[in-house]
């Protein structure tokens, strides 16, 4: 249950003074529902104004407060001429410009002969002082309502700024007195003020540098939602620790076999990565960890050995992955070294039906089949195992948390939970990996294995898009395969279908039957006999709007063409890269660009020609778009953070890592007095889930 001192900021902001239907929708899509949420909205910019007495041509373009006495209105008849009031400042005539000015309204403001006290940008028009659309007008009574720093808040459509203010000066005297959640220490380090006084500091700041992110208002504000964000994750981390697992402890006799099987020797970061996953297994607890690995560093290996790990101990091992042709393709790589080494492996998707479905559920339920393949269906009610002792997944950020325990809760009851390992070929940043899977344990493969060849990664202006496309036929003709990937429009599935497609007419008039199209509107089970087509060699250009499966393996392919290459983010358009050159043939990415390019887009272009180190990309990446991007926040299940931001903050990040795993070291419940305060904490930032799995 939320505490009391909270109720109110957890109401609806309808509930303020003037807010009604219309602005309560546009508030709610800019900032939340709540009247916390107006709290997170911060100011991103500061309108400084200057008190003056006379104006001075020193003062043009800036913003002033005058004084000032109205001599005389002219309104106009005409809608194309503005509405002028003439007035003078001291000895300084002053006139001021309204477009679309109502007479009415602007006599009771601005009444004839009267003083008033304005504010605005000072301009000059034909040799005289001018301020157009003044935005405060105000009286010596009412002159406290002019501000000489007035913060700029991010705005959407339809909302102005003063209305904002207006709203969000409302919800400052709500703020309830909170007790400290912060250690003492690093607030007297940080130089940091509490909650409230921060909150209202970084409301009203009285200078530029005080929009900065590294103030100590900001700074704190920042802090106390990385450490609910870490807090909630170690208290998940725990609960899923302190469940009972297996050992699941391996006898080396199948493991033998696979290994001699395999045309290559293990990297010395496979064989790391493997260590710390068998030292998890052989382990009382369950096991919950990331494992990390650039395209084409030989994750799929690593996974089939540890499954080889549970098969030994007397289990069953699963491998699920997100699409049916990443699945069909781990099933193809797997399955003959399984039956090389006396393993029964099988392929269950949304595909399967009918007689040959119900037969193989039969065999999963007794026993006689040592590993899985799947997709989602592995989720299906019926499907049950003997007695599963791995669930592996593949591309975490497809899928939820719920998704990972609901597998995991697969596992045969009274035999400890099953052991999860999670597997992505995206690289993350040290900070990302903290806030979005800050609960499990990591394992990273840093090296691809020897051969590899580095793709020639070439950026080329879009005007030469004719001459690349003909040079192709060289490639076809040496039996290598292409993908043309087309741009995203503005976020419009339809007009990315009516790029692709006219870029697919293009090639098909080039090139013939030899050309295939996929795009996001197409059904799965089209995408999937496309790919499968192209894998094939049935098609040799394969044209796609929606970004190529991460994980697809096509050895032929040889050349990515990226239209409009500066659209796409850099980790992006790494994993596209990484689809060509992985069949010992030399691959060519051609970033297409349109000139001229911003300092940013050629910054992003020049780090993917310098270097295929994907995490330094990643950090490139997180620097130059922020989070929310870099995983594709609709499927990424990251955490939405309003105040932190990972590349500015990585620093407090680490500490808040820090702090929260000591804090529940030594107050495990969090009954202490300082516990208390974090359980607000997590409240006041909704991590409310995480309340449940105190330990009491």
């Amino acid at each position: 249950m939320r505490p009391e001192v909270l109720y109110q900021l957890f109401s609806p902001i309808s509930k303020l003074t003037g807010i009604g239907p219309r602005l309560t929708a546009l508030i709610e899509k800019l900032a939340g529902p709540n009247i916390i949420d107006l709290a997170w909205h911060l100011p991103s910019g500061l309108v400084t104004r200057q008190q003056v007495t006379t104006l001075t041509p020193e003062l043009i373009n800036q913003n002033i407060v005058v004084t000032l006495h109205v001599d005389q209105h002219l309104p106009s008849r005409n809608r194309r001429v503005p509405y002028r009031i003439q007035c003078h400042a001291g000895d300084s005539s002053l006139t001021l410009t309204f477009f679309n000015g109502r007479e009415r309204y602007l006599r009771q403001q601005l009444p004839e002969g009267q003083e008033r006290i304005i504010s605005g940008k000072l301009e000059e028009y034909a040799g005289e002082y001018q301020i157009t659309h003044p935005d405060h007008i105000a009286t010596r009574e009412t002159v406290e309502t002019v501000p000489l720093f007035e913060p700029v808040y991010p705005l959407t459509a339809g909302l102005t700024n003063q209305t904002f203010i207006k709203t969000s000066r409302q919800f400052l005297p709500l703020l309830p007195d909170l007790p400290e959640w912060n250690d003492k220490s690093l607030m007297a380090r940080e130089k940091w003020e509490g909650w409230k006084e921060s909150l209202s500091r970084a409301h009203s700041p009285k200078s530029e540098e005080e929009l900065e992110r590294d103030t100590p208002a900001r700074s704190r504000l920042a802090y106390d939602e990385l450490l609910a964000n870490q807090l909630a994750l170690e208290l998940v981390r725990r609960s899923m620790k302190r469940k009972p697992g297996r050992s699941l402890t391996e006898t080396g006799e199948i493991r033998e076999k696979v290994l001699a099987s395999l045309p290559f020797k293990l990297t010395g970061a496979q064989n790391n990565a493997l260590k710390e996953i068998r030292e998890d297994m052989a382990g009382p607890h369950r096991m919950l960890r990331l494992l990390q690995g650039d395209v084409g560093s030989g994750k799929t290996v690593v996974a089939l050995l540890a499954m080889v790990q549970a098969v030994e101990a007397g289990a069953q091992a699963t491998i699920m992955a997100p699409t049916e042709i990443l699945a069909r393709q781990h099933f193809n790589a797997i399955e003959p070294l399984a039956a090389e080494a006396g393993m029964k492996c099988l392929l269950i998707t949304g595909r399967l039906k009918g007689k040959k479905r119900t037969e193989i559920l039969a065999e999963l339920e007794e026993g006689t089949v040592d590993l899985v393949v799947g997709t989602h269906a592995l989720f299906q009610e019926d499907v049950k195992f003997h007695d599963l002792g791995l669930a592996i997944i593949d591309e975490q950020h497809r899928f939820g948390v719920h998704q990972r325990l609901a597998l995991s809760a697969k596992g045969r009851h009274g035999k400890g939970g099953v052991d999860v390992l999670v597997m992505t070929a995206t690289p993350i940043p040290r900070t990302l990996a903290l806030t979005a899977y800050g609960d499990m344990d990591v394992s990273i493969i840093a090296e691809k294995p020897p051969g590899r060849k580095p793709v020639d990664t070439r950026a080329i202006d879009l005007e030469r898009l004719e001459a690349v496309a003909q040079g192709l036929g060289r490639k076809l003709a040496a039996g290598e395969r292409v993908y043309w990937v087309c741009p995203l429009v503005e976020e419009s599935q339809v007009l990315d279908v009516a790029a692709a497609e006219e870029r697919f007419t293009y090639l098909q008039h080039l090139y013939g039957h030899q050309v295939g199209l996929i795009h996001g509107r197409l059904k799965p089970d089209e995408k999937d006999a496309t790919m499968q087509r192209f894998m094939a060699g049935e098609i040799n250009i394969l044209v796609a709007t929606t970004v190529i499966e991460v994980g697809v393996d096509v050895p032929e392919a040889t050349v990515m063409i990226i239209e409009h290459a500066e659209r796409f983010g850099l980790a992006q358009l790494h994993q596209l890269r990484g689809r060509v050159g992985r069949g010992g043939l030399e691959g060519t990415c051609l970033l297409l660009y349109a000139a001229p390019l911003s300092e940013t887009q050629k910054a992003r272009l020049g780090i993917l020609r310098e270097t295929e180190d994907g995490f330094r990309i990643a950090e490139e990446d997180l620097r130059l778009r922020g989070a929310g991007e870099l995983l594709g926040t609709r499927q990424s299940g990251l955490p939405e953070f309003k105040l932190a931001d990972l590349h500015a903050h990585s620093r407090l990040l680490i500490i808040a890592r820090d702090d929260a795993r000591l804090i529940l070291e030594k107050d495990k419940a969090l009954a202490s007095e300082r516990g208390s305060a974090l359980k607000t904490l997590l409240y006041l930032f909704e991590r409310d889930s995480a309340i449940r799995y105190l330990s009491g």
